[in-house]
């Protein structure tokens, strides 16, 4: 009984030992053979080409408060149509995925004739060859650091630096920060509010009406009423845009929709109260308080449009670059003494694996059962690969 309890740790001391011996017995190919790969793997290291990496840093342009931001409570919806196109969560992550856009890529690859220099057929592949040799990340604090690799140091850096110029001309075509994304929204309204009032102011001066035709009519109250329009229109604005980024539930919403409603009450009793027109003068009082209410509308956003305009002037969209991309001294790649080492280890790791699966087999042509299973296996092996 004692035989038999103690007969698996014999076998396990036994076949740690033959482990053993079979290290022993191979400790030259074991010792020698990784040295010869890493020696080789070091002298083929010096026959490749050096490659330098050059480095800038730069602070992207930041998402502030502007001053007008606090003022867009008076235009409500127009407020929050614009707040809402404006949220941006990590900004510097969009900025990231702009350097690798292809309108990035194109403009460096014509610039530094790349398609040439890294021997690409199709602009595709060149794209391909330079986003390999381009590492951009962005920190904690914001900063984005950009690397690139390149066999001429100068390039590199040369490189290096053309992406933040490229990234600098892009955010001039687009609008990323919320001053510029408001500039955009007040100048297509204030385009197009434009056109409207023009058309209203001539639409005034064909009538052949002056001014002193109105004389019994008081014109303030035409004007409290057309302003008044232009009022419900910015809530209408307002809710429409509410709608997309907000619930019916929400209270903002609720609050937004009650204003509109008091609003649009106050438009139906001063539309009671507007003064009637004498005879011949009702296409000019249509008209007129067609002006006004345009009129109205073109100041409210004649005046958040040149807000939006200071508060982008101020902000800037401009790219800080902390540190410019200088010519590397010493090159980064290869780093011979690293591929020597992991060259002898991976030698090493094969030719251990490659001694203990041999001893095994030499040890299993000695038991006839497992003799004759190799045996199966070989005559398996040839008649797959089609042998006699």
């Amino acid at each position: 009984m004692t035989d038999t309890t103690h007969a698996p740790e014999s076998e396990d001391e036994i076949s740690l030992l033959d482990l053993l011996h079979t290290v022993v017995n191979n400790l030259r190919l074991l010792i020698i053979g990784p040295l010869v790969v890493g020696l080789a793997a070091l002298g083929i290291s010096f026959a490749v080409p050096p490659s330098f990496t050059a480095t800038v840093k730069f602070l992207p342009p930041q998402q502030q408060q502007s001053a007008a931001a606090s003022m867009l409570a008076s235009l409500g919806g127009l407020g929050g149509l614009a707040g809402a196109a404006a949220g941006l969560k990590n900004p510097a992550d969009q900025y990231l995925a702009f350097m690798k856009s292809n309108s990035v890529q194109d403009e460096l690859i014509e610039r530094f004739k790349l398609q040439e220099r890294y021997e690409t057929k199709f602009k595709e592949d060149t794209r391909l060859a330079l986003t390999v040799n381009t590492r951009a990340s962005s920190g904690k604090d914001g900063i984005i650091t950009v690397q690139i690799d390149d066999k001429d140091p100068k390039i590199a850096a040369d490189l290096a630096n053309a992406h933040v110029d490229e990234l600098q001309k892009l955010l001039a075509r687009l609008a990323v920060t919320e001053a510029q994304q408001r500039r955009a929204f007040f100048e297509k309204q204030l385009t197009q509010v434009k056109e409207k009032f023009t058309e209203a102011e001539q639409a005034l001066r064909a009538t052949g009406v002056s001014s002193s035709v109105l004389k019994s009519n008081p014109t303030s109250a035409l004007a409290a009423v057309a302003g008044l329009k232009a009022q419900v229109t910015v809530q209408e604005v307002k809710v429409g845009a509410m709608r997309g980024y907000l619930a019916e539930t929400a209270p903002d919403f609720k609050q937004a929709m009650t204003e509109l409603a008091n609003l649009r009450a106050q438009l139906v009793k001063q539309e009671k109260d507007e003064p009637a027109a004498a005879a011949g003068q009702g296409d000019y009082v249509a008209k007129f308080r067609e002006f006004k209410y345009q009129e109205t509308l073109f100041e409210l956003f004649a005046r958040q449009f040149e807000m939006a305009k200071v508060d982008e002037s101020r902000e800037g969209a401009v790219i800080q670059v902390l540190d410019a991309a200088q010519p590397p001294e010493r090159k980064s790649k290869p780093k011979k003494a690293l591929i020597a080492i992991i060259a002898t280890l991976t030698a090493g790791i094969a030719l251990l694996l490659f001694v203990f699966i041999r001893q095994a087999l030499r040890n299993g042509t000695k038991d006839e059962q497992t003799a004759g299973k190799l045996a199966q296996i070989k005559r398996s092996w040839n008649e797959a690969l089609g042998k006699a």
